[in-house]
């Protein structure tokens, strides 16, 4: 298994295990389609964006990802640096599952996130995932409201 952080260059290969994870999380069936602005965009995000992506690799294929997208908030006495970040996409092909793939995937952006100076990582943990980002050292937090602002 080779894991590594994705460049431009695995585009094709990031939009695709991308687009495989959302169609199983939001349980998709081939049938149905994303819309051009959620592919748009996204190709944009790995391309542009403040953004980590680690990829687990076999054969030339992804078979797992995990993405950690950086934000700078003013900083303050706890976050010295104003460097956050949020930790999202974290899949791994179900026929690789439970060989500690997403946790190497993990491991490498939380010293990614060090490295660059962030101060703290915040995810969005399914019930399966939780097990694993509590081994890492992540705790529950109820220290933030969240307002969703739709569109239109």
């Amino acid at each position: 298994m080779e894991y590594r952080i994705g460049t431009p260059d695995d585009i094709e290969m990031l939009m695709d295990i991308r687009l495989e994870m959302m169609r199983i999380v939001f349980g998709m069936g081939p049938e149905q389609q994303f819309s051009e602005e959620l592919i748009e965009c996204s190709r944009r995000y790995f391309l542009e964006g403040d953004q980590t992506t680690v990829l687990a690799v076999e054969d030339g294929r992804a078979v797992g990802c995990a993405t950690l997208s950086y934000i700078e908030i003013m900083p303050t006495v706890s976050h010295p640096t104003g460097r956050r970040s949020h930790l999202m996409n974290v899949y791994t092909d179900k026929a690789y599952r439970r060989r500690g793939i997403a946790k190497e995937m993990v491991l490498m952006l939380i010293d990614e996130a060090k490295r660059r100076g962030v101060t703290e990582m915040s995810l969005d943990a399914t019930e399966s995932g939780r097990p694993l980002y509590e081994a890492l050292g992540f705790r529950a937090s109820e220290e933030c409201m969240v307002l969703e602002i739709g569109r239109g």
